[in-house]
């Protein structure tokens, strides 16, 4: 029996899931960090990757960026083995920081550079069932690199009508990623933020995700607008963890269990 587990354990696909939004400021790394922190209570081995220059992630899980001498820049640049920082709140993260903003320039001539963080996760992908990457809030090569190198993207939309109003664009790189890089990448669901049910713009804009994005993926129930979500992010610790109480927890909890789902 040990041993049918241990095969069953090497056939298991990681789920490498891209978090990704091309504007800023739609919780996508609060997200990250949050749902890494729930998969992990539930038994998940989980790998947080960090792509974006301005290396939030990496400080809200309670590194300093200034202070790393090896970083995910080594990885996809220099094709180094991916730096790992182990047992963060029971998840690893690969972190980064300002020196992956020179990345997209250097890698503008690179052999293979579409496959570079794909190709970093690789050695190390079978020692995780979810990977978690956090994408710079743009259409650049960073956040190109993190579709070709996930089996999902999971995108979180800021419930304001301009927010919604980049979903086309968002959708069509998702399209042209599905082409021809990576055509087996999925969309693991779309997650309505920062919503406030007092706002009649909110719940119009709610509405119109729920109709017009079902066709394409899940839509979650709305994370609500919290400053509870900045203080723990300045406390550089999970939500569960700083308020455990807190009702949005039921909603990242359910999203958790979605992703245990994906195929």
């Amino acid at each position: 029996m040990q041993e049918i587990r241990q095969i069953a354990y090497r056939l298991k696909v990681t789920t490498i899931i891209t978090l990704f939004n091309q504007a800023g400021g739609v919780g996508k790394t609060t997200l990250t960090m949050n749902l890494g922190y729930q998969l992990a209570q539930r038994k998940h081995r989980v790998l947080l990757i960090d792509t974006d220059p301005q290396a939030s992630l990496t400080t809200f899980m309670g590194l300093n960026p200034n202070e790393l001498e090896r970083t995910l820049y080594d990885a996809i640049v220099n094709e180094e083995p991916l730096e790992i920082f182990k047992g963060i709140y029971g998840m690893d993260l690969a972190p980064t920081n300002i020196n992956l903003s020179v990345a997209e320039m250097q890698l503008v001539g690179a052999d293979m550079r579409d496959l570079r963080l794909k190709e970093a996760i690789e050695p190390v992908s079978e020692q995780y069932e979810f990977i978690l990457i956090d994408c710079p809030p743009s259409l650049g090569l960073l956040s190109y690199i993190s579709l070709v190198a996930a089996t999902h993207i999971l995108v979180p939309i800021e419930t304001h009508f301009k927010a919604f109003q980049g979903t086309d664009l968002l959708l069509q790189t998702f399209t042209r990623v599905r082409k021809k890089p990576n055509r087996q990448l999925a969309i693991a669901g779309f997650v309505p933020t920062r919503y406030d049910a007092r706002n009649s713009q909110d719940t119009r804009t709610l509405d119109a995700i729920q109709q017009q994005l079902s066709n394409w993926g899940k839509v979650f129930p709305p994370i609500p607008r919290s400053t509870v979500f900045v203080d723990a992010s300045e406390q550089q610790i999970p939500l569960a963890v700083y308020s455990p109480k807190h009702p949005s927890l039921s909603t990242l909890d359910e999203i958790a269990k979605s992703l245990e789902d994906l195929k």
